[in-house]
């Protein structure tokens, strides 16, 4: 069985912009997920952030390719908001001290039975409920 693994935001919107120093290793972990050596879960929060930019300057063609192939994307769960992912975010929040979108990210990682969560943000490697893989994005 392939091991499961949270994805934040930040993977998808550094291979989507196919430019920067880490876009080569955010491309690793999504070509990993594609090809079923991980299986990949993401939370339904990740959407409206990847949509929003391209809405806020008017592309909105870019913005339903971004959904679609989000949608499409093989291997990769996209998991909505359920009692389970906001209890366990609100304790996240709690004891940690993070913003909503962050805590509901792990959150959904978590209760996906996810064993790690890949991400750019500093602030959730003090979290212990879960390995968290730190790439720069």
């Amino acid at each position: 069985m392939a091991k499961v693994i949270g994805i934040d935001t930040c993977i998808f919107a550094t291979v989507f912009s196919g430019t920067g120093d880490f876009f080569e290793p955010s491309k690793k972990i999504l070509e990993k997920v594609q090809a079923a050596k991980w299986l990949g879960v993401f939370s339904g929060i990740g959407l409206i952030e990847l949509l929003t930019g391209p809405k806020q300057v008017g592309d909105f063609d870019l913005a339903k390719k971004y959904k679609m192939v989000l949608t499409q994307f093989p291997h990769l769960k996209i998991v909505n908001l359920s009692e389970a992912i906001i209890d366990r975010a609100s304790d996240l929040r709690a004891l940690y001290k993070l913003s909503t979108p962050d805590a509901i990210h792990v959150a959904t990682a978590i209760e996906s039975g996810a064993e790690q969560f890949v991400t750019n943000d500093k602030a959730l490697r003090k979290i212990k409920e879960i390995e968290v893989l730190f790439f720069e994005c």
